[in-house]
């Protein structure tokens, strides 16, 4: 699960290991906060330092237009997106490329209890540090 070549891999297969461990136990058809909860008790297990329900500024042209909450920011670096739905769409994997370009994040997991086997993405942003949406507090390259 773990590939050397993928920064912070060692984190992110902490990550799935523990999305893994939650939908053994639980399996599908719970609400979305319910495999939060779930998850957040695995991640401490695991030693991941983390911030559920992380709130992040959103910018556009060095203004701040909103927030919105990431359901875990692991080790500072990783950026987790939970769904509890049947199937994943394209409009759930853009969402999450969205908030790493937003949140100026590198690597993401977008990862869904919904189905009957766990699914599980590993996303990166192409414009990590190349954009920030005009985010006065991170420093362009």
């Amino acid at each position: 699960m773990i590939k050397e070549q993928y920064k912070y891999s060692d984190i992110t297969g902490k990550i799935i290991g523990a999305a893994m461990q939650v939908h053994s136990a639980l399996g599908n058809g719970f609400q979305e906060v319910i495999y939060q909860r779930a998850l957040e008790i695995e991640l401490a297990d695991r030693g991941l330092s983390f911030s559920r329900e992380h709130e992040m500024p959103i910018y556009y042209k060095h203004q701040q237009i909103g927030t919105r909450r990431v359901d875990f920011l692991v080790e500072d670096v990783v950026s987790v997106e939970l769904k509890a739905l049947t199937q994943l769409e394209d409009v759930h994997l853009a969402q999450a490329i969205n908030y790493l370009e937003a949140y100026d994040l590198e690597v993401g997991l977008l990862i869904n209890f919904g189905s009957k086997s766990l699914q599980h993405k590993r996303i990166v942003n192409r414009k990590f540090n190349q954009t920030t949406q005009g985010n006065p507090q991170i420093k362009k390259i």
